[in-house]
């Protein structure tokens, strides 16, 4: 279980603080809430039940964690998923997970592609954009909030330390 003030990272919300634990009646049964305010957007306030399994919330990474993650990089591992939309489908579930190291692997596989369609003189698509947008805003978020620096940094903070 958490307690108030820890950082978390919840689905593609992305990182977040519980601000409060609260207990809410709901059908005549008294349920815990984590109260949760994303880091990067003070204009939303979470409540998600405490004891929901199904929840995908976890503690932040450690300082450890996110230097293995960023030297793991350039492995250049990708996920390997041959059908179009399907691949956009299994993108989205990755980045709603919250696993970074599966979010590093969707970054990659889209690099590759944009990197194949640059060679045609093509671009990449507008929905492999967005999501590298998402998934590149989800990682570098948490990686800010453990390495202690701005969320501008973290692109060359990882070039840097590759």
């Amino acid at each position: 279980m958490f307690k108030v003030n820890d950082y978390v990272v919840y689905g593609s919300n992305g990182v977040c603080k519980v601000q409060d634990i609260e207990k809410i009646s709901l059908r005549r049964e008294e349920h815990e809430y984590y109260i949760l305010s994303p880091v990067y957007n003070s204009k939303m306030t979470i409540k998600i039940p405490v004891n929901n399994k199904k929840l995908s919330l976890r503690k932040l990474m450690t300082k450890d964690e996110v230097m293995d993650l960023i030297e793991g990089i350039s492995r250049n591992e990708t996920v390997e998923v041959e059908d179009a939309r399907k691949k956009i489908q299994e993108y989205k579930s990755i980045i709603k997970s919250g696993n970074a190291e599966e979010i590093i692997k969707v970054i990659n596989s889209i690099k590759l592609e944009e990197n194949e369609k640059a060679s045609l003189g093509k671009k990449l698509n507008k929905t492999d954009e967005d999501i590298m947008v998402v998934a590149k805003k989800q990682l570098y978020e948490e990686f800010a909030i453990v390495l202690k620096i701005n969320v501008d940094e973290v692109g060359d903070y990882i070039k840097n330390n590759i």
